[in-house]
């Protein structure tokens, strides 16, 4: 395996270089007409050749740095780097010159190169789009492009093509390829019925799917927007850095032009020493290592997260998860799998138990909840006995519906009550389901559900992490949730929650985080779940089998539902932040060092370059670490 990875990655850095043809010819050429020059004896031509070379290497900075002037923006790196190298020009300093243009644009080299790295992994998304469907018609197959495509039109795909919209397994049945959405190297087996996400790959049979969202709704669409839209939302020490570079450039500038003009009218030495000392203090002040890295080592973090299924959606939120101490889980489909199986009936006479499971699932026909989906597969009868309409199905309480001509209403112990029915408590390890008819208790329907795999790792993992906290906020009986909570080894348990009930325990616990300076992240995947993922300081939402409006809720999305993937998150975070402190720390001691050195004359241009685009390529490099967390 480490023989097949070295070559892949020397690969990746050749092809970085040859995307950057044009940069590297005009380093090379310039640096070429930089030794001929050197060779030449003392005449004008060796000066023109020198010219040349500064013209070739200098041009696009000084240029950027005429474009910024224009639009108000005087004090930038490009402006430093143009008034020290045409002051060094005009005291002679040919070579040092050309020097500081040339380690400075192979510094902006490598930048770009270690940008275009940092994208690769996100940038791998955009390549899960496809370019056409084939639609099945009336005369045959049709390609399109997918944003033809509408709701209730049938696609086929075959083996080795991508899915190219959301929908439902009509026909066939085949292994799907999901490591681009999920990071799950494994294929999944589906059949028919089954959701299948586009951007999945068709590895076995020839498949029928009907289109469920138009292609603007679909996975790969949202996923590419979160994307597009991660690097907008800047995180403090961004915006801290941008701030300081503002403030820190106009400074040292001054500093530049008093270094140059007052010792000289002290008579401290010649115009000319001190001139170049203001000249090498402007080349070591540019905030290079600070503006680039920063920013760089965010994006890092992204990549490396999305390499790992993690989409998050801007750099700030990794900033935040460096302060979550406190973790809150929904239950069902975020621990637990999501999956449940019918594990007991118990109907109140006269009725049976599949009239019981019949009207239930008459109720829950229409709704995409787990435990509905569960009801809806045990029962095999004929749904068409049931006359079904008034259907009004609440969050967090249950489904309300008239069936029959007889009022039912199917939910947990809140519903029941609500609708001041009485009914016989039990105590269960199971989630129950209470169906009443005409406001008289019908019976109730027991489903079970596991924990997912990875779900108790996960919680333990975080703690060695530092959550202190780890919180079970469900909507399901006290029971159900204590023993779930045991199990996994949380460190609190509440139930029997509605949808506001648990936004109001976030923000107690909010609360109680940001008085002692930390910060709350919950863990949701369904509908009920948005207004607390909205709510949370970091709302991470499960989704693979996650509804819509929680992965548009939440400021992070996990691919493949696992739990686990919440550590990963949280170590790729610290290792980001840890990186950029680690830049602003080095290039920061490395200024000041420099900036004292060269303003008493100890060091000159040479080692001015050297502490700017020396610790600029330094800052890269460790940025580029994140590209194996």
């Amino acid at each position: 395996m480490k023989l097949a990875t070295a070559p892949s990655r020397t690969n990746k850095t050749l092809r970085g270089f040859l995307n950057h043809t044009g940069d590297l010819m005009m380093i090379a050429s310039s640096t070429i007409i930089l030794l001929i020059a050197v060779s030449l004896p003392v005449s004008g031509v060796k000066i023109l050749f020198y010219i040349t070379s500064y013209a070739i290497i200098g041009y696009p900075v000084i240029w950027e740095s005429f474009k910024n002037i224009l639009h108000g923006d005087f004090f930038d790196e490009n402006f430093l780097m143009t008034v020290a190298t045409i002051g060094a020009i005009a005291l002679g300093d040919y070579p040092e010159a050309i020097a500081v243009m040339l380690f400075y644009q192979i510094g902006e080299l490598f930048e770009a190169i270690a940008v275009q790295q940092s994208k690769q992994s996100i940038s791998a998304l955009l390549k899960l789009k496809p370019a056409t469907a084939t639609i099945l018609t009336d005369t045959g197959e049709e390609t399109v492009k997918p944003e033809r495509v509408t709701p209730g039109q049938t696609i086929r795909v075959k083996p080795g093509e991508k899915v190219p919209l959301d929908g439902q397994l009509i026909h066939g049945n085949t292994s799907l390829d999901t490591s681009a959405l999920t990071g799950e190297s494994l294929p999944r087996d589906v059949q028919t019925g089954e959701t299948i996400l586009n951007g999945t790959i068709n590895l076995t049979g020839v498949i029928d799917i009907r289109v469920t969202k138009v292609y603007q709704e679909s996975t790969v669409a949202r996923i590419l927007d979160l994307v597009q839209n991660a690097a907008q939302k800047k995180t403090v020490t961004e915006k801290f850095i941008t701030r300081f570079a503002k403030i820190y450039t106009p400074i040292v500038v001054g500093l530049a032009v008093l270094l140059a003009i007052f010792p000289p009218l002290l008579h401290l030495g010649p115009w000319a020493t001190w001139i170049n000392r203001a000249l090498v203090f402007l080349v070591i002040s540019c905030p290079c290592a600070l503006v680039i890295s920063v920013p760089l080592s965010f994006f890092g973090g992204i990549g490396a997260a999305s390499r790992h299924g993690i989409l998050v959606k801007g750099s700030n939120f990794l900033e935040v998860l460096t302060r979550i101490n406190t973790v809150a889980f929904d239950k069902t489909g975020t621990l637990t799998q999501g999956q449940f199986t019918v594990s007991e009936i118990k109907p109140e006479a006269p009725l049976t138990k599949q009239r019981l499971l019949g009207i239930a699932a008459a109720a829950e026909q229409h709704s995409n909840h787990p435990i509905a989906r569960s009801i809806l597969t045990a029962y095999q009868g004929d749904m068409a006995q049931f006359s079904i309409h008034d259907v009004h199905e609440t969050a967090g309480h249950g489904i309300q519906a008239t069936i029959n001509d007889q009022l039912v209403v199917i939910g947990n112990t809140q519903a029941m009550a609500e609708n001041h029915i009485s009914m016989p408590v039990t105590q269960t390890d199971c989630t129950t389901i209470y169906v009443a008819i005409d406001h008289q208790f019908a019976g109730s329907i027991s489903v079970a559900d596991q924990p997912k795999p990875d779900a108790k790792a996960a919680i333990s993992t975080l703690k060695q992490l530092g959550v202190a906290h780890t919180v079970l906020l469900t909507g399901d009986n006290r029971s159900v949730a204590d023993q779930i909570g045991h199990k996994l080894g949380l460190n609190h348990v509440e139930a029997d929650l509605l949808p506001a009930q648990k936004v109001s325990k976030i923000e107690t616990l909010t609360l109680a985080a940001h008085t002692a300076q930390h910060r709350v992240a919950f863990v949701g995947d369904g509908i009920n779940d948005t207004p607390v993922l909205a709510r949370a300081d970091v709302g991470i939402a499960m989704g693979g089998l996650g509804a819509d409006a929680a992965i548009e809720a939440a400021d992070v999305v996990i691919m493949d539902d696992k739990p686990s993937k919440i550590a990963t998150l949280i170590q790729i975070a610290k290792a980001t932040q840890r990186i950029v402190w680690e830049n602003i720390t080095f290039a920061l001691m490395i200024k000041v060092l420099f900036l004292i050195l060269g303003a008493f004359g100890i060091i000159g241009m040479w080692q001015a370059v050297f502490a700017d685009v020396g610790v600029t390529m330094i800052a890269i490099l460790n940025a580029l670490r994140l590209q194996h967390q």
